[in-house]
């Protein structure tokens, strides 16, 4: 299958439909406008002018960076683009990394899908050096 990494160049309303797929909270326009305005980097994966694929870094770029929302609609999933989203999200971050220092790469996996990305170097926490990882949402 042939398709095309674009990047920086995801809409809102495509952003916004692919969370839906994937069953994730909605946002209201606005709110994903921002979420891709912030970004670091975004990038979608397109086959035959439809977005089936995205990821995005956020975080600073210099000690630490987030892969945020790898998403492949369920019909391409099991090609390989998933795989090749994290790729090029990698190779990303190590051209924005300063010389001879290194950026903690971090995501927050869905469950089932940590054997995915094990594949790219990730490790579970908690573990015997690290603590479990931990989230609070604010309601505003």
């Amino acid at each position: 299958m042939n398709y095309e990494i674009k990047e920086n160049i995801l809409s809102t309303k495509d952003y916004i439909a692919l969370r839906e797929i994937a069953g994730w909270v909605d946002l209201l326009s606005h709110q994903a406008e921002m979420v891709l305005k912030n970004s670091l980097y975004i990038m979608s994966v397109v086959h035959d002018g439809n977005v089936i694929g995205m990821g995005r870094i956020v975080g600073d770029g210099v000690i630490v960076c987030y892969i945020q929302d790898v998403i492949v609609l369920p019909k391409y999933q099991e090609r390989g683009i998933g795989t090749a989203i994290m790729e090029h999200l990698i190779a990303h971050i190590k051209k924005i990394g300063f010389e001879n220092t290194h950026i903690a790469v971090k995501l927050f996996a869905a469950r089932g899908k940590e054997e995915f990305y094990k594949k790219f170097g990730f490790y579970i926490r908690p573990n015997e050096n690290r603590g479990a990882g931990m989230q609070m949402n604010v309601t505003t």
